[in-house]
């Protein structure tokens, strides 16, 4: 079992700027995944970045060009600047981790990003 606690998160102003962290209970380097969904009120939850052990990442469009994912060896980070209304939901840290025969998928409580107009 992974455990991934998320901080940060709060009220923000349009075009404004905030950092998401996210600890995880296994040493970073043995997540194979390391990534950020959001769900918006009433929407489904939504893939927003991830990056690989290797250090690729990849961005949901939505996102590319003013978030940023990053690693060290305690956490995963989401820097999220010119922020917009429509970025409004919480954010999820999710670790996947293979065993080299299946995936497992762990999941953080979440912490809520609001962006006012």
């Amino acid at each position: 079992q992974v455990q991934l606690v998320e901080s940060g998160g709060g009220l923000v102003q349009a075009g404004g700027s905030e950092r998401l962290s996210c600890a995880a209970s296994e040493r970073i380097f043995s997540i194979n995944v390391l990534g950020w969904y959001r769900q918006a009120l009433g929407k489904q939850r939504e893939f927003v970045a991830t990056i690989t052990d290797g250090g690729r990442t990849y961005y949901a469009d939505a996102v590319k060009g003013r978030f940023t994912i990053s690693r060290d060896n305690a956490k995963v980070y989401l820097q999220m600047n010119s922020l917009k209304p429509e970025d409004t939901a919480v954010y999820y840290c999710n670790a996947r981790l293979t065993n080299g025969i299946t995936w497992s998928d762990y999941w953080g409580q979440g912490t809520q990003v609001t962006v006012s107009s």
